[in-house]
């Protein structure tokens, strides 16, 4: 079982609302590169800004497969985006389905418990609103190394901070 309090639908939800505007901002910054940079390798965790960001869209597949009962051994090749554009649409779609997903579960089954085996091999049981926790913090990881390769190949740097997502939703409720 978690380790502290479980995290209400509304605190989830918050969460994935700021998963699509982060995404959003780090596929926005993106638009800078030339094909040729958006592949290219920079030894990162997952060497490129398409590897990076094709691994926050298959860590989302993973999840869901979990969710579902399934037991994938891997994740899917980075190498099925071919472009910005179609990691753009995979990404942006993976988002609304979570955040519509959140949305609408109840309660008991943010609480229920899972088994999967992780990718190293190792059985694991967790309640679905830990992972549901630990998938927003991981795309905020993995977006953290975006920026970093974005200004590597040039590219302004652009904030995903968590305070700056607050800050634009009260900017849209003063409209």
């Amino acid at each position: 079982t978690a380790v502290g309090p479980m995290l209400t639908r509304d605190q989830l939800r918050t969460l994935f609302e700021y998963n699509l505007w982060a995404n959003a901002r780090i596929l926005g910054a993106s638009e800078a590169l030339t094909a040729e940079q958006f592949t290219r390798p920079l030894g990162s965790s997952f060497g490129s800004v398409r590897d990076t960001l094709a691994h926050l869209h298959g860590a989302g597949w993973l999840w869901d497969e979990r969710f579902k009962g399934r037991r994938p051994a891997t994740l899917p090749p980075a190498s099925r985006f071919a472009s910005l554009s179609e990691v753009r649409a995979a990404l942006s779609a993976m988002d609304r389905y979570y955040l519509e997903m959140v949305a609408a579960m109840p309660t008991e089954e943010l609480a229920r418990v899972i088994d999967y085996v992780n990718l190293t091999g190792e059985a694991c049981t967790d309640p679905v609103w830990l992972v549901l926790h630990q998938l927003s913090n991981h795309a905020t990881y993995h977006r953290g190394q975006v920026a970093t390769l974005l200004r590597q190949l040039g590219a302004p740097g652009v904030s995903t901070d968590l305070i700056r997502f607050y800050h634009a939703r009260q900017a849209e409720d003063r409209r």
